[in-house]
Order: C-alpha cells, then structure tokens, then sequence
C-alpha cells in the first residue's frame, strides 16, 4: 500500500506565526506529539513538537524559533513501510507528507500505520495466529506454505523477524491462518524443524489484551 492511500487530512499543520499555546492546544486536539509546521505558500518547514514546546518560557510567543528545521516527510509514491521506518527512526508520532515541491499535502500518523498494517496482516479476518522459529538456512517461506496448505489450511498473512537478543541466529515467523484449530497443523511444523514458540486461536483472550495495550500505547 502507498502513502496516498493513508494520508490524513483532517489534522491541520502549524503555521511559523501559531503561538506555543496554540500548538500545544492542538496536539492535545488532535492526540499527536508532533505536527508539520508550514509557511505562508504551504511549504514544510519542518516539525514542531511537544518537548520543545514545552521549553518556551511564554505562551505567547510564535513557535517560528522554536522549530525543528529538519527535513524529514514523505512522499505519496512511497510505501506505508518508508513511513513507518521514518517514523520509528526519528521518534514521530505523525510523518509529514510532501509532493516533489516540498508542498506540503497531510501527514500520516501512527494510527493510520497501524491500521494499514492490521489491513495487511488480515487481523479482522477469523483464523489462529502461529509463532514459529526457524533457522534461517532452513526457511523458505514457498516450502511452509505448501506443508501448511497440504494440512488444509491456509496463510491469510506471513511476517518475520529476529528474535530480541534471545537468540540472534533464529529467524521468527508469524502466520495469520484461515482455521482456528491448529493442533495437528502444529504436530506436522513441529516435525519438519519448525519451533511453534506460540499459539493464539481467534478469540485468545491474550491476544486481544495485547492489541488493546498497543492502541492504547499509540494514544499516549
């Protein structure tokens, strides 16, 4: 998916000549720690956020001196992953987007991520989530489908990842499944070298815990 597709426009950007009370009054709207500051002809200039905002000694005063002039934004061609790399990169809860002017056209905030992601991980779509590790020389992602789909199942969504400093040389894989049941599945992984290292059927209370503690970390 691209960032055109994600873009949110319903969230103003600051302007240079905004006081600090004023922007602070929008990123309490709004739920954001960050917003795009544009001049007068609706160029980026750069991003203003809540700390330095809170360094101000007055209230009163323009945000112009207090914004961070760094060239950071995407673009509309871009992909939701560019954004999200962006985002985790510089610590932003929005990304400014811009065309190849340097117009500003919205901004994409971690909301719009996640909910881009949770589109693409089929998250709505009924089915048990498995965790899986692996040897990287030994994962071919072509060869778990087909061991997965000859058990009558199928892969709704795959993502991977290196397990955190646990064990560095194990690859970590995650399958969004179209069945509940997974017993046999995970007899069958389990004796072709797969490491089931968790299991959630469709109404895991755990899980749901677990998406309800990120969206509320997203809000923070």
């Amino acid at each position: 998916m691209k960032v055109r597709d994600a873009i949110h426009t319903d969230t103003p950007a600051l302007q240079t000549t905004d006081t600090v009370g004023e922007a602070l009054g929008a990123l309490m709207e709004h739920h954001v720690r960050h917003l795009p500051v544009i001049d007068a002809d609706e160029q980026l200039i750069g991003i203003m956020s809540e700390e330095a905002l809170m360094t101000a000694d007055t209230h009163e005063a323009t945000i112009e001196a207090l914004v961070a002039r760094q060239p950071i934004a995407v673009y509309p061609s871009d992909h939701v992953f560019d954004a999200a790399r962006t985002m985790v990169r510089h610590g932003l809860s929005t990304v400014p987007v811009v065309d190849g002017e340097r117009q500003y056209i919205g901004l994409i905030r971690r909301h719009d991520i996640f909910d881009t992601f949770a589109q693409m991980l089929s998250t709505q779509a009924p089915g048990a989530i498995l965790a899986l590790e692996v040897d990287p020389r030994d994962y071919a992602l072509a060869k778990l489908v087909h061991l997965i789909e000859q058990n009558d199942a199928k892969v709704l969504a795959v993502a991977s990842e290196t397990p955190s400093q646990t064990d560095a040389s194990k690859l970590r894989v995650t399958l969004k499944l179209n069945v509940v049941d997974t017993t046999r599945l995970r007899h069958v992984l389990q004796h072709n070298g797969y490491d089931v290292v968790a299991s959630f059927g469709d109404e895991d209370d755990e899980l749901l815990d677990r998406i309800e503690a990120f969206m509320h970390y997203l809000d923070v």
